[in-house]
């Protein structure tokens, strides 16, 4: 009976230990995404003010694709450290995709807080479905042939925001701006 439950004990408990053990030394806010070194999803979408935009013109610089709400307070905790990349880095492009919000919310939260680069409204949420968002915020970075080299789910941090930067092969940025 006894050795019925040492080995019961251990199939369970060595299985588990491995799992952990396999864990160990891993970010926990790193979002691990099976996009990463594919093609990102295409896509086509409107613009807030202004004319769609679709993924294929991203391509030739690397690109910061950030999915976000006005209902999301890290959203709004990330915003101003997007609107400063996008303003100091021109050479990557920056795209903001509105998820699960209603254009007039938008409209009035880029009003008051400003727009460095285009916003999408994903209104049929496919775009979302695509790059398996699973909340907000969560931010993709491509390289300039349309490659996603990372995902990053927690709000932007200028420190954080020019890792990534440099993972999708943008130059550093020039001398007095970045971070």
């Amino acid at each position: 009976m006894n050795r019925k439950v040492l080995v019961v004990g251990l199939l369970l408990v060595v299985p588990l230990v491995a799992v952990l053990f396999m864990m160990l030394g891993r970010d926990p806010h790193i979002v691990r995404s099976p996009l990463v070194g594919r093609p990102a999803p295409a896509f086509t979408l409107p613009a807030v003010t202004g004319a769609a935009i679709a993924l294929q013109d991203l391509r030739g610089r690397p690109a910061v694709i950030n999915f976000w709400a006005t209902w999301c307070g890290p959203c709004v905790q990330e915003h101003p450290v997007l609107q400063q990349g996008a303003a100091e880095r021109k050479d990557v492009r920056f795209v903001g995709i509105v998820y699960d919000d209603k254009r007039e919310l938008v409209e009035q939260f880029l009003r008051a807080r400003g727009s460095a680069y285009p916003t999408l409204l994903d209104e049929s949420g496919t775009t979302a479905i695509a790059y398996g968002i699973q909340g907000v915020p969560e931010t993709f970075f491509l390289n300039a042939e349309g490659t996603v080299v990372a995902k990053y789910g927690l709000p932007l941090d200028p420190e954080t925001l020019s890792q990534y930067l440099a993972l999708a092969g943008a130059p550093p940025p020039a001398a007095g701006k970045g971070r």
